[in-house]
């Protein structure tokens, strides 16, 4: 199979603006875990014409075990394995060696240095960042044939560390991309590039449990229902979703398990919860620095994000998890792993035509929505309009006769509108009964004062499959969008 480069247009651009420079590029790749960074990284250069050095970090490796292999990936590259090279014994010895060896190569010769798993190579008091911060101001910025690329799946560390770095790195990055998930569409594209033909609605179901994680969609296999796959990737002893959700923390995070524990609370929480609430519910983090650096961990590494509930006054930070997989372990994974059987084939075929599936799916898509909302905005011809977008809620005091209720999306733009959005998860055709109707009506009236707004309100329906044109929805609806807008 001839490997090509799915999607990731704004990426390719910028790496060809990379490898076309006059100068000297220093290039920081961060994404989550398994998203294809290096992938990206490979097929990229391994199509052009360039010296392409590599090396790459080993997970929990001692400093002279980095350094050895750093030494045999020199020999391979510059000798073809053929002459032993002593091994330096500290990592300004050792980018010294790689120095002295690119300086034997074409003087027209684009060079790509490619630190993969940078974090992994950074042991404790190795010095690598000192090494790099050194041999970059001093000779490979000089060169404008070197493009040098770090990259790393600990995001926080490559924030923190790298891009953002106050010691030796602050201000050297000339170039970084973040690498996010596939959309919806991009999802569908390297399934079909796999050889699989699934619509959108199939594309979809396996999105709101695996997200759009390259590694895990490459276990979807030809032939089977999205309900089918997700049985055999989630589900079955051998399952590559089954036994990853460990391997995933316990790699990107020291004290895995503090993050562990504010992740188990959150995705007990639908609408997240606040700083204080979530500080209340766990008990290895403080409320110090520590769980502050928790929180900024797991949202740079995608698992999480942090909110500011529109409207609310107090300005507090709210967190919910966004990362599917991590969602769909906890609530369905994770309590019947222990128990499922070789022989239990269909166990998650029945569970997907169950109540408790269908009403959780229905958070899960207003999930897939918040991702996708440049696709909606696109769809509702305000992609260029400036706007805040949030969701909300009405939680009426004890005092008051009102009912509660929340706006799943909501679009406050500046050209005096707020398009209230309704997502509803439905494999068929939603119909807007007059029960639904009057909730609809209410939600309008509801936000309209106590929010206090004098914009027009306009109710657009996210829907999977479109809406049945009642008499509800024409006298309601002012904007609809369905799936097949989220994958354009």
């Amino acid at each position: 199979m001839k490997y090509e480069i799915i999607g990731r247009k704004e990426e390719i651009k910028k790496l060809d603006e990379i490898f076309a420079s006059r100068e000297a590029e220093f290039v920081a790749i961060y994404g989550r875990r398994r998203v294809g960074k290096t992938y990206l990284v490979h097929q990229y250069f391994n199509a052009r014409s360039c010296f392409f050095f590599e090396v790459t970090g080993l997970k929990n490796g001692a400093l002279q075990t980095q350094l050895e292999l750093f030494t045999r990936t020199v020999e391979e590259a510059f000798h073809k394995g053929k002459i032993t090279l002593v091994k330096p014994k500290r990592w300004l010895d050792a980018l010294k060696l790689l120095t002295d060896h690119l300086r034997d190569l074409p003087k027209n010769k684009t060079i790509v240095l490619f630190f993969d798993e940078l974090p992994w190579l950074a042991t404790h008091k190795s010095g690598i960042l000192e090494a790099i911060d050194y041999y970059w101001n001093t000779q490979w910025s000089k060169n404008p044939m070197i493009k040098l690329i770090v990259c790393g799946s600990a995001a926080s560390w490559m924030l923190e560390k790298v891009i953002y770095a106050k010691g030796g790195l602050y201000n050297r990055m000339t170039a970084r991309i973040h690498l996010l998930p596939f959309t919806l569409q991009e999802a569908q594209d390297y399934l079909k590039y796999r050889g699989i033909q699934l619509n959108e609605a199939q594309v979809l179901e396996l999105y709101m449990v695996m997200g759009g994680i390259p590694h895990y969609l490459k276990a979807v296999s030809r032939g089977l229902s999205a309900a089918q796959n997700i049985n055999k990737i989630c589900f079955e002893p051998e399952g590559l979703l089954l036994d990853e959700f460990d391997q995933l923390f316990a790699s990107l995070f020291d004290r895995f398990e503090a993050h562990l524990e504010i992740i188990q609370a959150l995705a007990q929480a639908r609408y997240g919860l606040s700083r204080d609430e979530l500080l209340k519910k766990i008990q290895q983090s403080s409320s110090g620095g520590t769980f502050k650096e928790r929180l900024l961990e797991l949202e740079a590494a995608g698992f999480i994000t942090s909110f500011i509930p529109y409207g609310n006054t107090s300005k507090g930070t709210y967190y919910r998890i966004i990362d599917e997989y991590t969602l769909f372990y906890l609530n369905w994974v994770r309590k019947v792993r222990g128990k499922l059987l070789r022989d239990n084939a269909n166990y998650w075929e029945s569970k997907s035509q169950s109540q408790a599936w269908k009403s959780w799916a229905g958070y899960a898509y207003e999930a897939v929505c918040f991702k996708h909302i440049r696709q909606v905005c696109r769809t509702l011809g305000i992609e260029a309009i400036s706007k805040e977008i949030g969701s909300w809620r009405y939680i009426p005091s004890s005092e008051e006769s009102k009912t509660g209720t929340q706006v799943d999306l909501l679009l406050d733009r500046v050209d005096g509108v707020i398009n209230i959005c309704e997502i509803k998860h439905y494999n068929k055709k939603f119909t807007i009964d007059k029960s639904y109707a009057n909730q609809l009506k209410y939600k309008m009236e509801t936000f309209h004062e106590q929010v206090k707004t004098r914009k027009q309100l306009f109710l657009t329906m996210i829907t999977v499959h479109g809406l049945v044109q009642n008499e509800y929805a024409k006298e309601l609806v002012t904007g609809e969008i369905t799936l097949k807008d989220l994958f354009k």
